[in-house]
């Protein structure tokens, strides 16, 4: 649970009455992008309160009326989908810093420069980004704001989204080092077994993580794995 002085305050008003909830402000984006989650683990306190500054409760029966129910779960997803959330300015500088870095993240994972068919380097993106005055939602998700980032950088940064596909050749015994790995990394097409033992796999990855795969599988095998780029 989050600490009473580090919470957001989620505020929802409606039907004369105000609802007011402490959360973590991880919870924003949780509920917001529809995962599923334990909301008790991202609240301050177990309670919707009327005013959260005076400690002041709101009545379990004017929670009945306004949400239809007074379990704590529905009722905090559905002030933070359709309230505000109010932050100190340092809230909101530590917000904007978070999700320009899990944007960067993710522009830097998933694009490459197609002039010369390499990720570009996430302080190159960062830099595109200040120069382009792109500005940055504390309150929508990295993915939403995705699409937007991009068409600003463009007119600085050549870069495109693209996955590629490698082809893994590595001997049978690290088969169990590297399996469960490459599949987070991306999805394997094809895979099997060669007459030698070795295990065989064709695996398509977001562009940007190409190095990342190739050290990956590099330090997992010692250096005994066949791994290229195919065209």
């Amino acid at each position: 649970m989050v600490k009473v002085e580090d919470a957001l305050v989620a505020r929802y008003e409606t039907h004369g009455h105000r609802f007011e909830i402490l959360i973590d402000e991880r919870l924003v984006d949780l509920v917001k992008s529809g995962k599923e989650v334990d909301v008790s683990q991202y609240l301050a306190a177990d309670v919707i309160f009327k005013d959260s500054g005076k400690g002041d409760k709101a009545g379990e029966e004017v929670i009945k009326e306004v949400f239809g129910t007074t379990e704590i779960s529905p009722v905090v997803k559905e002030i933070i989908k359709r309230g505000q959330v109010q932050l100190t300015t340092e809230q909101r500088r530590k917000m904007l810093e978070e999700k320009r870095r899990q944007i960067v993240e993710i522009i830097s994972r998933e694009s490459l420069n197609p002039q010369v068919g390499a990720p570009h380097p996430p302080q190159r993106i960062e830099k595109a980004m200040e120069e382009a005055k792109v500005r940055v939602d504390p309150f929508k998700t990295a993915e939403e704001q995705v699409q937007e980032v991009l068409k600003a950088i463009r007119v600085i940064l050549p870069i495109r989204f693209e996955h590629v596909k490698v082809q893994i050749k590595i001997p049978g015994e690290d088969y169990g080092k590297i399996y469960s790995e490459l599949t987070k990394l991306g999805q394997i097409h094809k895979e099997d077994w060669g007459n030698d033992g070795s295990y065989n796999a064709v695996i398509e990855i977001p562009a940007g993580i190409q190095d990342q795969l190739f050290d990956f599988v590099n330090k997992k095998t010692k250096g005994n794995a066949d791994i290229k780029l195919l065209k």
